[in-house]
């Protein structure tokens, strides 16, 4: 049996990595890295992923912060900001030598994956043989996460999703936020026999603004729905980069951990 708060995770990214350039309009300075993250929260598993700010390869000190928690899962493509090895398929040979070296690393991810420039640079065939590599070189299952973004959910992805193992889908427009159940049963749709989290922001960062505490309420809410009737499996914190900030969103999520977190839901 496991409890909420066994299949929540944190979208650990570099400090500071959000407010580069301030492009999303957030307060406060970040100093808060992935392992410290998890503390706050009190949640046991990681998607560490990585940003244009970093973190670069080989990622041995990263992965040594996060050795503790129960699972890991290392972007083998990054955030959109990150360019290097596209050719050379992402990070993916970093990737297998971590998983080799850290038996908590369970997967890795796609990030920012299902969007015209990435899909023309890596059709289908391309990340069934990443997925075959990846399993075949560690020497066990090791699942292919990919991320689907609300603005994303018309697009000619099913392809992608056929071939990934977990789908994470994101909100990335606070406005849709109202319609959230209607995009969850939509990709819920789109993904038989898939796991499925939900990522759950605490920022608006499509219209770089705050989320409301009504918005982050209804987005819990509905979250708490769906991982109650077995149709999400977890969801992922949006993330360490933000947590202390100051904001109350923050500490609203933190709450409803603490209501939620040790209620069984599989």
């Amino acid at each position: 049996m496991k409890t909420l708060r066994d299949n929540l995770w944190l979208w650990g990214q570099t400090p500071n990595s959000h407010h580069a350039g301030n492009t999303y309009r957030l307060p406060g300075e970040n100093k808060m890295n992935a392992a410290e993250g998890c503390a706050f929260f009190g949640i046991p598993n990681c998607c560490r992923v990585a940003m244009g700010a970093g973190p670069f390869p080989p990622f041995d000190e990263e992965s040594r912060q996060i050795a503790h928690l129960r699972q890991v899962v290392w972007s083998v493509i990054g955030a959109g900001s990150v360019s290097r090895n596209e050719d050379q398929d992402g990070d993916l040979e970093e990737v297998i030598r971590q998983a080799k070296l850290f038996p908590n690393i369970t997967g890795a991810v796609l990030d920012d994956f299902l969007c015209e420039r990435r899909i023309a640079l890596y059709p289908p065939e391309r990340i069934v043989n990443l997925r075959r590599r990846l399993n075949e070189e560690v020497g066990r299952h090791m699942d292919l996460w990919v991320v689907w973004y609300d603005r994303e959910i018309d697009a000619p992805v099913q392809r992608y999703l056929d071939i990934c193992d977990v789908i994470t889908y994101w909100t990335w427009y606070g406005c849709n936020l109202s319609s959230l159940e209607k995009y969850l049963d939509r990709m819920i749709a789109a993904t038989p026999g898939r796991r499925r989290l939900a990522g759950c922001y605490m920022w608006n960062y499509g219209e770089k603004c705050p989320l409301t505490a009504e918005q982050m309420q209804h987005q819990l809410d509905v979250y708490l729905k769906y991982l109650r009737s077995g149709e999400l499996e977890g969801m992922i914190l949006c993330s360490n980069c933000i947590a202390d900030i100051g904001l109350p969103t923050v500490e609203q999520t933190r709450r409803w951990i603490d209501r939620y977190g040790d209620e069984i839901i599989s």
